[in-house]
């Protein structure tokens, strides 16, 4: 039975199947609409860096085949082949998109979906409609990822561009469309042959009644373009420059009679000389030499004779200015719902995910589109258990179509992503979660730690919780004579056994001469187990 994904959602391709050749269909449609339906092949970058692998209808497959397009069958309005284990090492991510063919917007579009077939059984699909989209011309579907191993996930974001803001999101550039030049016949595009065949090897779905007839796998000796909705063709883009006029040289003085004309140093022999300076000012230098000074003036210390004026040291010859100055900081979309703009601040994308986010109070720095913030109440018994514990969370609710941007005092953001797993965290330590997620109090056994920290959080189920450090942490794997201290431990895998070990039951710098360091929480567990430490005590 097929999986219904909503837009966030993830799963590794060997949860969902044991294969590794895919069919993926896309239905999308809407009266009187035109998609273009492609693959972009993306670097570890998230950059389309090779050309070869931008799928679509006018380069309908890689150069390895790792990724085919197969036209309109079974339902579909376009289907994939894609076999993961020969996509190249350099090619970690395949985003598949639908973008408008004219005008139009992604909110007249019907109920649609893009799926995952694998041996002719549906194991996955996500459904969307025009409900969930307002001005938008391209839409990025859904994505295979390589995280560990390949994922999938399902995407439905939308850019209000089309197709040129997706190609400047993946680093691409658009190229100008001119007429196709004269030629005896029109190239064949690539579409199921005219007459039925078996359905392909890998499982594409059973034909639907009088469907279009499935291709069979390897190139087709000459396949025919399908009878309607003929695609325009792409051209490559025309670099044309227009020619700078050149100033006209003055006329040379002539030479003495009977002389020849003797060319200036770096002057060309036939050419005229450089026009004169007007009165009271210097005349230009000679081809090849630098500029003098101006008179009386001699030129800063430290810099060479000739070298311009008025340029601030230190700017380089080239990319200077406001927009290279800002490049290094601009932000970064990368098309999932958590994404690092960098070390101290997190970016999260509210249309993507049904479910709506949970932040520390104050956490806000910057915010994009129709955002809704709310005060998240713990209730009676949280609030009571929280004072006990000493784990309460003072949360906020984010909720809308946009992107929240969040920071705590310059601490470390790492985003966790839990499916179906659990983690412990302390309450100081969480600056962010999917309200997806469940989490509780939960008691670490002993006999009490200094300050009362004898309690931590629990996070369990499918979604990320953003942690916060004071530096850069390091992650242990558990032993059995693994031990941390209480205060610079941030996070534990669930499964760990936590035990207090305390060497002298009093306070830290109790006496003179103690070392301060008399609680200790000690770690047991199977291998696979973990600890997060920072390098900071309170």
């Amino acid at each position: 039975m097929a999986r219904e994904f909503q837009r966030g959602h993830k799963a590794k391709i060997s949860d969902l199947t044991a294969g590794t050749d895919l069919y993926v269909g896309v239905q999308i449609a809407a009266p009187g609409l035109t998609f273009d339906i492609s693959c972009f092949g993306l670097d570890a970058h998230e950059q389309l860096s090779d050309d070869r692998y931008f799928i679509f209808f006018n380069q309908p497959k890689s150069p390895e085949e790792s990724i085919q397009l197969l036209g309109a069958q079974s339902g579909d309005t376009e289907s994939f082949r894609v076999t993961l284990d020969r996509i190249p090492a350099a090619i970690q991510k395949l985003s598949f998109t639908a973008t408008l063919d004219g005008s139009g917007q992604m909110s007249q579009i019907g109920p649609g979906y893009i799926r995952i077939v694998a041996g002719g059984e549906e194991v996955v699909r996500y459904a969307f409609t025009g409900s969930e989209f307002t001005t938008e011309r391209a839409v990025m579907l859904g994505d295979f990822y390589l995280k560990d191993v390949w994922r999938f996930a399902a995407v439905g974001q939308g850019f209000d561009g089309g197709l040129d803001a997706l190609l400047k999101n993946f680093g691409g550039e658009v190229a100008e469309e001119e007429a196709p030049p004269a030629a005896p016949a029109a190239a064949p595009g690539f579409a199921p042959p005219a007459q039925a065949a078996a359905p392909p090897a890998f499982g594409a779905p059973p034909a639907a009644p009088a469907p279009q007839p499935a291709p069979s796998f390897g190139a087709p000796s000459a396949p025919a373009p399908p009878p309607a909705a003929q695609q325009p063709m792409h051209a490559a883009p025309t670099i044309a420059a227009p020619l700078a006029p050149q100033a006209p040289h003055a006329p040379q003085a002539p030479s003495p009679y009977g002389q020849p004309q003797q060319p200036q140093f770096g002057q060309v022999p036939g050419q005229g000389a450089p026009p004169a300076a007007p009165f009271g000012q210097q005349a230009p230098a000679p081809f090849g030499q630098p500029a003098p000074a101006p008179y009386g003036q001699q030129p800063p210390v430290g810099m060479p004779p000739g070298a311009p004026q008025g340029v601030p040291q230190g700017v380089p010859a080239t990319g200077a200015g406001l927009q290279a100055a800002l490049q290094p900081y601009k932000e970064t979309a990368t098309g999932q719902r958590w994404t690092p703009q960098n070390q101290q601040l997190m970016r999260v994308d509210l249309t993507m995910g049904g479910a709506g986010v949970l932040a520390r109070q104050g956490s806000m720095v910057m915010y994009q589109g129709k955002v809704d913030f709310g005060y998240k109440s713990a209730g009676f018994v949280g609030r009571a258990v929280g004072n006990a514990t000493g784990q309460e969370m003072q949360l906020m609710r984010c909720t809308g179509r946009g992107q929240v941007f969040l920071a705590e005092e310059g601490s470390h953001l790492h985003p966790i992503e839990l499916q179906g797993d659990a983690i412990c965290v302390s309450a100081e330590s969480v600056l962010a979660f999917d309200e997806s997620l469940q989490y509780e109090v939960r008691r670490v056994e002993g006999h009490g730690i200094p300050g009362g920290a004898l309690f931590t959080m629990q996070f369990q189920g499918t979604g990320t919780v953003i942690v916060k450090t004071h530096g850069t942490p390091v992650v242990l794997p558990v032993t059995p004579t693994t031990f941390a201290d209480c205060n610079a431990v941030v996070a534990w895998s669930a499964a760990s056994q936590v035990i207090v070990s305390s060497q002298v039951r009093l306070r830290r710098n109790a006496y003179p001469g103690h070392s301060g360091e008399t609680v200790n929480l000690q770690f047991r567990g199977a291998p696979g187990n973990f600890i997060v430490v920072q390098p900071y005590e309170v």
